[in-house]
């Protein structure tokens, strides 16, 4: 159901003071409570409606399963045992207090499974208390004066089946939870834990880790010249080498090709002009919203979901109090008839020839639920321009993006000329072609408000101004070494697009699904990727082996399309759930009974020695990964960090540090400050085959993730080092 908008921005209308007066027990009580999730909504709102409204905050679920136990009954049709969650009693006591003062209720939590929910526990446990008081639920896809007034001419029930399809969801992960969980503490390690969704996003982390360290990469060259015609210069590429793809394996080969042409004849042999047609992107769902905060701003899923989250429940403009983003939780890319109207009168005033005659429609995808519309800015007129005083440096660039993708997806489509120059060497013999090209705008259309979401169509490169038959010279060659890229490892916004395309997961979980790895230390975040700990892959590997089929891609993706069935009233919940129980609760049995236990068998014996009492140590798993732990432990609590390579200065042990204040990693050598050595890169298990010294795996913009050997004198895989490469860190405690 479409949610009108107001066609105009609330007006700023200075609030006077009242007046103090004195508490009168005469004094008539507000009419109508209206109880939304946070503080912040509860403001927004509270603005919006008169004095015959009061506006609370139930502060999320006030109601949930218990944390120290399973609290579901399996042999009664999957009851869950609710109570009042810890530290929320006298809100919740509150909450029923203004209800029995208040002719009405309206329950007012997000429009989404979990908000429905709050609403149905809010409903009982009300109602427990003042069975009279009628209780209604009212939904909004925006907070603005014009939704939460239509919101509250239409209030409705509670949707039974958006209750079941979250409780099933609830159900299924605490029976995945606290079955898998004490394995994991009985087999492996006390404190782990195991989730359905969780699972499956560390299983795909692991297996890209393992494809990117069994990657070897290839050394391969390209050739590049620069040319001449009159005062222009250019720069083409090599592309193709006596009527073939050119093989450069190796500087030889480059070198070869360079003495048999630099006195060759060169001519132009062939420009080629080709146009483009560049259609806007339709506006942000969730997935999409989070990739290009990932992408664009370098923000995580959390802290895009947390400022997106300040943006729907209201930002102060000035004396007026307004949402500006509509839900930012949704699989859609549908947008409300009203909010087209509006943008294409704001395109009319301000571009009226960018813009087509009817309004742009996108397909919604086939596994989207079209529960709420895309994310789009409220007010279109708000522009980023206009309102940027009033937003912090965070929030401005996320309502940015959302507004420019939003307009811009109702704009003209733009187009690109591309004009491509191939050089022929040795023109009769055809020996090898170089090719230079340029691409341009030549209709800007949408672009026209894109900025911060600018991309390389728009930013282009100049035309080669050359001409069929123009003869050239060549005047400096640069050929330049590579090396094969293995796969990339995740990052936020590729996991979520992973996630998305399987089918795992909901708009409301990727971001939860990514902290939950993070605060886990199952996964951890280097150079914005996502990179699993050694816990991390021992977990994984013995999900996989006992229980590869439930923390497999397709299954989960079939469990998250039986919720979508329950939500729309296809299946019982209790129905699904003993479906998956029963041969679930099986495997676990099993498990247990046969899995030989790891604890113990993960310390390893080694032949250092404590230096504080003489007793051998042993390497340890912790929290954040293995450690060295001496054998005396608890009279001898010494622990320390374990080698990870010999030193190339003076063959002690190279071990991880932390520099003092932001605590950032680094890697020196344990006789420090006798020898300075430091690297700014982790070693790895690798050897140079070279030179025997230790490689290291590095990160730059250019060349991503690629292993490099420590040693500057050898060549092998080498990149020159950083600046700060060999400058010693400030550690902790040091001087």
């Amino acid at each position: 159901m479409a949610v009108k908008t107001a066609k105009k921005p609330p007006k700023k209308i200075e609030k006077k003071a009242a007046p103090k007066k004195k508490a009168s027990k005469k004094e008539p009580e507000k009419r109508i409570l209206v109880i939304v999730e946070s503080p912040t909504k509860a403001a927004t709102i509270e603005k919006y409606l008169g004095p015959d409204y009061s506006v609370k905050a139930s502060m999320g679920h006030l109601i949930d399963l218990p944390k120290s136990r399973l609290a579901i009954d399996t042999e009664n049709n999957f009851e869950p045992e609710y109570i009042t969650v810890r530290g929320r009693a006298n809100i919740l006591k509150e909450l029923r207090s203004d209800a029995k003062k208040a002719d009405m209720v309206l329950l007012a939590s997000d429009n989404d499974r979990e908000g429905e929910a709050i609403a149905w526990h809010l409903k009982n446990a009300i109602s427990a208390k003042s069975e009279r008081v009628p209780i209604q639920r009212i939904s909004f896809n925006e907070i603005t004066p014009q939704a939460i007034k239509d919101a509250v001419a239409s209030p409705r029930t509670i949707d039974e089946s958006l209750v079941d399809a979250q409780k099933a969801r609830r159900v299924l992960d605490r029976l995945v939870g606290y079955n898998l969980s004490p394995l994991l503490w009985k087999k492996v390690k006390n404190g782990l834990s195991a989730g359905r969704v969780q699972s499956v996003a560390l299983r795909l982390i692991c297996e890209r880790e393992k494809e990117v360290e069994s990657f070897i990469p290839e050394e391969y060259w390209t050739l590049e010249a620069d040319f001449k015609v009159g005062k222009s210069p250019y720069t083409a590429q090599l592309v193709s080498w006596q009527n073939a793809k050119p093989e450069l394996k190796n500087e030889a080969a480059v070198n070869a090709i360079i003495a048999k042409i630099k006195n060759a004849d060169c001519v132009v042999s062939e420009v080629r002009e080709t146009d483009k047609t560049v259609r806007p992107k339709p506006p942000f769902t969730t997935s999409l919203l989070q990739q290009a905060a990932a992408n664009r701003l370098g923000f995580t899923s959390r802290k895009a979901m947390q400022v997106a989250q300040q943006l729907y429940e209201g930002v102060s403009i000035g004396t007026t109090r307004v949402g500006l983003i509509t839900y930012m939780r949704t699989d859609s890319v549908r947008v409300s008839q009203t909010a087209l109207d509006e943008v294409r009168e704001w395109l009319g005033k301000n571009f009226p020839s960018d813009f087509p005659e009817k309004a742009v429609e996108y397909a919604v995808g086939k596994k989207a639920q079209d529960a709420h519309e895309a994310i789009r800015p409220t007010y279109v007129s708000y522009t980023p321009d206009s309102i940027k005083k009033y937003l912090s440096k965070d929030q401005l660039r996320l309502y940015t993006i959302i507004w420019e993708r939003f307009v811009s997806s109702q704009m003209n489509n733009a187009k690109t000329r591309t004009v491509s120059v191939d050089i022929t060497v040795a023109a009769g013999k055809k020996e090898g072609v170089f090719r230079v090209s340029g691409t341009r705008l030549f209709e800007k259309g949408f672009y026209k408000v894109i900025k911060l979401l600018s991309s390389k169509e728009e930013k282009g490169n100049p035309y080669p101004t050359l001409k069929t038959g123009d003869k050239v010279k060549f005047e400096k060659f640069h050929p330049e070494q590579h090396f094969t890229q293995g796969p990339a490892r995740f990052t936020d916004a590729t996991i979520i697009r992973t996630l998305e395309e399987k089918g795992i997961g909901r708009p409301s979980t990727y971001a939860p699904i990514i902290s939950v790895l993070l605060d886990r230390y199952y996964v951890t975040r280097s150079n914005k990727q996502l990179v699993p700990t050694i816990l991390g892959k021992l977990i994984n590997d013995m999900l996989v082996e006992y229980f590869s089929h439930y923390v497999d891609a397709g299954f989960t993706a079939a469990m998250e399309n039986k919720l979508d069935e329950v939500e729309e009233n296809h299946i019982r919940w209790p129905d699904m759930i003993r479906e998956f129980w029963d041969p679930f609760k099986t495997t676990v049995d099993e498990v247990g009974k046969t899995i030989e236990s790891f604890k113990g068998s993960l310390d390893e014996p080694t032949d250092y020695v404590c230096e504080k009492c003489g007793k051998p140590m042993v390497k340890k798993l912790g929290r954040f990964g293995f450690f060295l732990a001496c054998t005396g432990f608890p009279e001898c609590r010494n622990a320390k960090s374990i080698p990870l390579a010999k030193c190339p200065k003076c063959g002690g042990d190279v071990i991880s540090r932390k520099t003092r204040g932001r605590g950032k990693e680094f890697y020196g050598c344990a006789n420090y400050p006798d020898c300075d050595f430091i690297s700014h890169f982790k070693p790895i298990k690798q050897s140079c085959p070279k030179c025997g010294q230790f490689m290291v795996e590095k990160y730059d913009k250019k060349n991503g993730s690629h292993k490099a050997c420590i040693n500057p004198a050898c060549d092998y895989l080498h990149s020159a080092d950083d600046e700060e490469e060999g400058k010693p860190p400030v550690e902790e405690g040091g001087e």
